[in-house]
């Protein structure tokens, strides 16, 4: 991943920091000139939870905002530091996907509360930081990638109910006069998901066992709560996750098993690809196997919740044809 180190974060900020230092109060660390609290989230996708509960109430920034940024590959800079710097809160998603993030905090020093999304997933290995109980001494520990673990947790809905209920108890704590408006958004938010996962079980009902390929393992929270066998060889997943070369035995496994009839339909990411990629994709298209993308952060104008329904319906149209 390309991201400043923390030195280099230190040195190139020093103007940004000293310079904001005699300006409006207002602008300083901590609450933002209207009063209202500042969240700093990593992606759009937690950005967009952050609203969906607060509304107005709080200010929200999201470092990374836009698709054609990858958060793999993504570059902090002076300005994301003196925005992470002046946060009350802040929401990652952790597992090793974000780590910019977690260089900021430390360069900061930052005293807000974190939230970590990955913490709060079911399957977040048992050695790893609890959510809520970093040991003494780290705040920040457990946020290196787990191998074997799928750090995509925005693709369950289980998980992210309870990370939407975290940032609610974290925002109630520092705005209890706003504690109406929080418990409203939670729990419209919370019937939002309610309806995806009703949604999931009646895709599990009409395709519970059918098979499917993923280029990467981005969705796969999602498409084994929709019942879907993911038959992809890991080692190919994982290969294409990291930006490495996918082995040659690998590459023929991957290539019998499209070809062999049985999967119903190929999951790319919309937002990386490469020769591996490509091959896969040409491969289903001469056995007539259908295609669909998902990307890893939040289209632009839709909500987390309007974009999940969407790539439901669209893997359920997919395995309906």
């Amino acid at each position: 991943m390309k991201v400043l180190s923390t030195a280099a974060l230190l040195a190139v900020s020093a103007l940004a920091l000293a310079g904001c230092a005699g300006g409006d109060p207002g602008d300083g660390a901590g609450t933002a000139s209207d009063g209202a609290l500042r969240v700093v989230a990593s992606t759009s996708v937690y950005g967009d939870i952050v609203h969906a509960i607060a509304g107005d109430a709080v200010e929200v920034t999201s470092i990374i905002s836009s698709n054609s940024q990858d958060p793999h590959e993504f570059e902090a800079s002076a300005a994301d530091q003196l925005t992470v710097s002046r946060a009350d809160l802040l929401v990652e998603n952790g597992g090793g996907y974000d780590a910019f993030m977690d260089t900021l905090i430390e360069a900061t020093g930052s005293p807000a509360p974190v939230i970590t999304a990955v913490e709060f997933a079911h399957d977040w290995p048992a050695g790893e930081t609890p959510a809520g109980d970093p040991p003494a001494g780290d705040a920040h520990a457990g946020h290196d990638h787990v191998e074997g673990f799928n750090e995509h947790v925005w693709y369950d809905p289980h998980t992210i109910e309870h990370v939407a209920e975290a940032i609610a108890d974290e925002l109630t704590t520092l705005a209890p006069d706003d504690a109406a408006t929080f418990e409203s958004g939670l729990e419209t938010f919370v019937a939002g998901i309610g309806g995806l996962e009703t949604t999931l079980a009646e895709v599990s009902t009409a395709h519970a066992g059918e098979k499917i390929f993923v280029t990467e393992p981005v969705p796969l929270y999602l498409t084994a709560a929709a019942g879907l066998e993911n038959v992809t060889p890991q080692a190919f997943s994982e290969a294409v996750e990291e930006g490495q070369d996918v082995p040659p035995a690998t590459m023929l496994e991957a290539t019998r098993i499209l070809e062999a009839g049985d999967v119903r339909v190929v999951i790319a990411n919309a937002q990386t690809g490469g020769a591996e990629t490509t091959q896969v994709l040409d491969t289903a298209e001469a056995q007539s196997i259908p295609v669909v993308e998902f990307s890893e952060t939040l289209p632009q104008g839709s909500t987390y919740l309007e974009w999940m329904a969407d790539n439901i319906a669209q893997l359920a149209d997919t395995l309906s044809r």
